[in-house]
């Protein structure tokens, strides 16, 4: 990844007003995090086992100052689970932002569904994040209890996709 497709990263964030961006490709792991209202340059730092550290400032603004012309639609909010039925659930959460799709092209059946068993590694889900196509994979082995996303809905960094029960 280079500085022009960082900064470029950094212009879509701003646009969509994401706050928070983490991506791993290989070994090259990104990290961006933004800020409070103030205009500060956020460094973010590119870092590779064969190449060193390259900080990066960005020189756009924090906060966009254009209007949006579309309200930015909100991650479907993910209710509190239950504490006896879920306490004993693995959780598998989004490893990126984008856009979760239950199935591989609209139309096909999902992937997995509710009640299905799961090896590790397998994939569970795809998520769409700058029109590239992530499948996510369990990481456990077990049977799917719950699923906390609708499908094509927004998901951020860390929210909980499948509930698996181990065993």
């Amino acid at each position: 990844m280079n500085q022009k497709e960082i900064k470029e990263l950094i212009e879509l964030l701003v646009e969509k007003d994401i706050a928070e961006f983490e991506m791993e490709r290989g070994d090259v792991k990104l990290h961006i995090k933004r800020g409070g209202t103030e205009h500060v340059p956020q460094v973010v730092q590119v870092a590779s086992p064969s190449v060193q550290a390259v900080p990066v400032v960005a020189t756009t603004p924090l906060v966009s100052a254009a209007p949006e012309l579309a309200p930015t639609p909100k991650p479907a909010s993910v209710p509190p689970p239950a504490p006896d039925d879920d306490a004993n659930l693995h959780i598998v959460k989004s490893p990126i932002v984008g856009t979760f799709y239950e199935a591989a092209s609209p139309g096909a059946p999902p992937i997995v569904a509710v009640g299905d068993s799961v090896k590790e590694g397998q994939v569970l889900c795809i998520i769409e994040a700058m029109k590239l196509m992530n499948e996510i994979e369990a990481d456990a082995t077990g049977v799917i209890a719950k699923r906390f996303v609708n499908n094509a809905s927004p998901v951020e960094y860390g929210m909980p996709l499948f509930g698996i029960r181990k065993g």
